[in-house]
């Protein structure tokens, strides 16, 4: 059976693609860089596409050619500079579905979520609702897996909103610790994929995908904490809504600019609602109960490297931030100060001078601005090691003698280097 998965690198996506090479399925995923798939997940094939664009049926067809069923594992948790809900959750779904009639595809697994209902009060999960009721209408063999808080290996979505909460050091602040939410291992969610796939369970039906019991978002993040080898925390710290809407709408704006976080504000609404489901039509399915909260965190590694992302989760917003600002004053302070900026570049006439400090000033907004912008970043960043490296040499030559300024006008040059290095390194998705 050659299965079609449409995210098929993504958090959940990923997982299935596995899964079904382990059980002898030919796995075809879609996502929107061909050669990112590859990279990740060799054993598939891959087709390279941006799933919001596939607005109808004719566009959908020559994809499905050779398919015998559709796992869509696609999804985005807020509009954003790339990401819309409508399109991704429900005209693409809707055109995908009517497709896959035409082509002969015989069964059409989708992963919703918990709590995807028409009257929710997140634009993600109305979205989520409408994909799903078109698959209900339609003459295909469906499946919908409503997945609750899904915990997994790979650092992304709500583990890795989990990953930074219990990574926090020697404190543990929480805002909505109370809320009650049940979890389900992400290997759980491949496994019911693949159960659906070879009709071992009742077709066209719904399946909340949760463990049996709740707990308090507080006793999730403690046991993630000491899931990855974090010491106790030395106080809990219950913190105002207020605080958590704060963030969340710094979170927001940055989406506005690309960025992804698990702290925006659709997530913060969910959770702070209760993530949980019905467990029962699931386990009379199956025979079993899906894993508990314990035996999902047994599956996960407690090492360095996991210590080491969750801490760099939380530190790298401040990176990124800091080495925007500093170019950002840069190229302010240049053009507000370039009289007595280009009085340090002596070799030069008034004129000359004065044009490459305005220049150098542009070049220093445009690097901060860029480290902003997502899709640009990670060239902001290469570009802020390059220039700085560039002003370093070239200050050497033309003023050698700001080396022993004792502000340390060439010195502080380094460390901005550096953290532009270390950012160009850290400033992937997946």
């Amino acid at each position: 059976m050659r299965v079609l998965v449409l995210g098929g690198y993504g958090f959940i996506g990923a997982e299935i693609v596995r899964a079904l090479g382990a059980n002898g399925f030919g796995a075809i995923g879609l996502g929107r860089d061909e050669d990112l798939g590859r990279r990740l997940l060799p054993t598939a094939e891959w087709i390279g596409a941006d799933i919001s664009a596939l607005d109808a049926p004719e566009k959908w067809e020559p994809l499905l050619s050779n398919i015998d069923a559709i796992v869509n594992a696609a999804g985005a948790l807020q509009d954003g500079a790339r990401d819309r809900l409508s399109a991704v959750h429900d005209v693409s779904i809707r055109a995908c579905a009517a497709a896959a009639t035409r082509a002969g595809v015989k069964t059409f697994v989708q992963i919703s979520a918990t709590g995807a209902e028409k009257d929710a009060p997140t634009a993600f999960m109305r979205t989520k609702s409408s994909g799903d009721a078109c698959l209900r209408e339609s003459a295909l063999d469906w499946v919908i897996l409503k997945p609750g808080l899904v915990i997994g290996p790979n650092a992304y979505g709500g583990t890795a909103l989990l990953r930074m909460l219990a990574g926090f050091p020697l404190i543990l602040p929480l805002v909505h610790g109370e809320a009650r939410l049940q979890t389900v291992a992400i290997g759980d969610v491949a496994d019911a994929v693949i159960a659906a796939l070879k009709g071992e369970i009742p077709m066209r039906a719904d399946y909340d995908l949760v463990e049996e019991e709740s707990h308090s978002l507080r006793e999730i993040v403690r046991a993630m904490r000491g899931a990855q080898g974090f010491a106790a925390p030395l106080a809990e710290i219950n913190l105002p809504r207020i605080v958590g809407d704060a963030v969340s709408l710094c979170a927001d704006v940055a989406g506005l600019l690309g960025w992804r976080s698990p702290l925006r504000s659709t997530a913060m609404t969910v959770i702070a609602g209760g993530v949980t489901g019905d467990s029962r039509p699931w386990r009379e399915a199956r025979g079993r109960p899906l894993r508990t909260l314990a035996e999902s965190l047994g599956l996960l590694r407690s090492s360095a490297q996991e210590r080491a992302f969750a801490r760099v989760e939380l530190i790298l917003p401040v990176m990124l931030l800091t080495l925007s600002a500093f170019w950002i004053a840069s190229g302010v302070i240049g053009v507000l100060e370039r009289e007595s900026a280009a009085g340090n570049l002596a070799a030069f006439d008034a004129p000359t001078a004065m044009g490459f400090v305005i220049a150098g000033s542009l070049v220093d907004l445009w690097i901060g601005a860029g480290l902003l912008w997502r899709p640009f970043a990670k060239m902001a960043a290469i570009a802020s090691a390059l220039v700085a490296g560039a002003y370093l040499c070239l200050g050497s030559i033309l003023a050698p003698a700001l080396w022993l300024d004792p502000l340390g006008v060439y010195v502080k040059v380094i460390p901005a280097i550096v953290l532009s290095v270390a950012l160009a390194l850290l400033l992937q998705e997946r």
